[in-house]
């Protein structure tokens, strides 16, 4: 009878990896784990921030000049969802608010919904949510990033509050007011010069909302630091 045949490895010979084994670094320590997907938490943050940013808009409204585009608490609330969760779960909390909204649902200011929003004066501005939330959520994993690793993390790290100020007026200036301003052109046939001009008083408010975004945004950090800052320096060990 023929001899069973030996199937061992030789010896010293290395083992195959096993599908389930930990992946390690050269040093022998345990890699960093993969990105994960989002789960039930993550959802969860989004909804409520969706409904922030729904509940803002409806906190009475101040009308400003002739187009009746009023001044809301909404830019507040769209800056801290990109400030508190990234640009991923940033562009889906107001995504949802705007689906929410166009479906029908009351939820933008003054008690309006559905598509012909989009046709009026404040039509851009309501864009630019979307695009100004996802850009503050960006621009707020770098600065998380350069702030919370590699040597001059805490020279930088003094610096923080200033960086996501100038990350979120960014995104205000380039988004929100950009399109804003194009939306007042297109929509209320109005000059480059007269829809900035209608434009301009909402730069006060904005830079006070901005200001408190921060504040309130650093405190959410500290307070839940697996909101996003635990992400972003995991992101940085993968580096």
């Amino acid at each position: 009878m023929a001899s069973t045949e030996n199937t061992s490895a030789p010896t010293g010979t290395p083992a195959a990896p096993s599908a389930y084994a930990q992946p390690s670094t050269d040093d022998g320590a345990p890699a960093p784990a993969a990105r994960r997907r989002w789960d039930a938490t993550d959802l969860a943050l989004v909804a409520v921030f969706a409904a922030l940013v729904a509940g803002s808009a409806l906190v009475a409204a101040i009308p400003v000049g002739g187009l009746g585009v009023p001044i809301t608490l909404q830019t507040l609330a769209v800056i801290l969802t990109g400030l508190a969760l990234g640009p991923a779960r940033a562009f889906a909390a107001v995504g949802l608010y705007l689906l929410l909204g166009f479906a029908g649902l009351p939820i933008f200011s003054g008690g309006r919904a559905g598509l012909g929003v989009l046709a009026g004066p404040s039509g851009g501005y309501i864009i630019g949510f979307l695009l100004g939330a996802t850009a503050v959520g960006a621009l707020t994993a770098v600065v998380l990033r350069r702030t919370s690793a590699g040597a001059g993390a805490g020279r930088l790290g003094a610096l923080r509050p200033v960086l996501l100020f100038c990350a979120a007026m960014a995104a205000s200036i380039v988004f929100i007011h950009g399109l804003g301003i194009l939306g007042m052109m297109v929509n209320a046939k109005l000059s480059p010069t007269a829809a900035f001009l209608a434009d301009l008083p909402f730069y006060p408010g904005d830079i006070i909302k901005n200001v408190l975004a921060v504040i309130i945004a650093l405190a959410l950090h500290r307070a839940f630091p697996d909101l996003l800052l635990r992400r972003v320096r995991r992101g940085t060990a993968r580096a």
